[in-house]
């Protein structure tokens, strides 16, 4: 129980996460295929091939993470957090203009500077078949067939995962755009665990290369 007389301030409202299970899964099934390959090569591999293998991992390693695992989006009530393959934008809720979706998800600032968010991507087949089942809904006499489903939580399944992401940011941003915790500037931070590695992978795998 807490002390009236020291209160500990705690967030209002924890971060949601969105992140892209099937990018999750498609890159622990490359980094493993990857290991398997890499090691063996490493392990019975003659001549430079071993070091090869070793350059070619460090250097696919971290961009297969970069693409597949890193990316995910982080939302409070205070500000967008956006981690993409090669940099995390931070954003304050009251620096963000718009959020758009068409064949990307997009977070614009008021100055026009725009961020793709890579942990929510659009699915064109996820949509149709939401189409779809919008269509079907409304043939059948629903009368909330055209609303906004983040307003219904019994109509998440109305929209394509994507859209249905896009639709509760844009909720939290209209709320809490005009919240005086909401303003500031937005950051960006480059990924160097992630780009330092690549770097040194692509100029050993070149030196290899030229000498052979």
């Amino acid at each position: 129980m807490s002390d009236p007389q020291n209160p500990v301030a705690e967030p209002a409202y924890q971060d949601r996460t969105f992140r892209s299970p099937a990018g999750i899964a498609g890159g622990v099934l490359l980094l493993a295929l990857g290991a398997w390959l890499g090691i063996d090569a490493v392990i019975r591999g003659e001549g430079r091939t071993p070091w090869l293998a070793l350059a070619g991992l460090l250097l696919a390693v971290p961009l297969v993470v970069a693409f597949t695992v890193r990316p995910a989006v982080y939302a409070n009530d205070d500000r967008l957090r956006v981690r993409n393959p090669f940099r995390t934008v931070t954003l304050p809720w009251g620096s963000v203009a718009a959020l758009r979706s068409g064949y990307s998800n997009e977070v614009l600032t008021p100055s026009g500077t725009k961020y793709q968010l890579w942990a929510i991507p659009v699915s064109l087949r996820g949509r149709k078949k939401a189409a779809r089942r919008q269509s079907q809904a409304a043939a059948s006499g629903d009368p909330t067939a055209g609303g906004r489903p983040f307003l219904d939580p019994s109509r998440s399944s109305a929209r394509a995962s994507g859209d249905q992401a896009m639709d509760e940011l844009r909720e939290i941003s209209e709320r809490q755009a005009g919240a005086e915790t909401a303003q500031g500037e937005p950051s960006v931070r480059w990924a160097y665990e992630i780009v330092a590695p690549c770097a040194v992978g692509a100029v050993l795998l070149a030196v290899l290369l030229a000498v052979t």
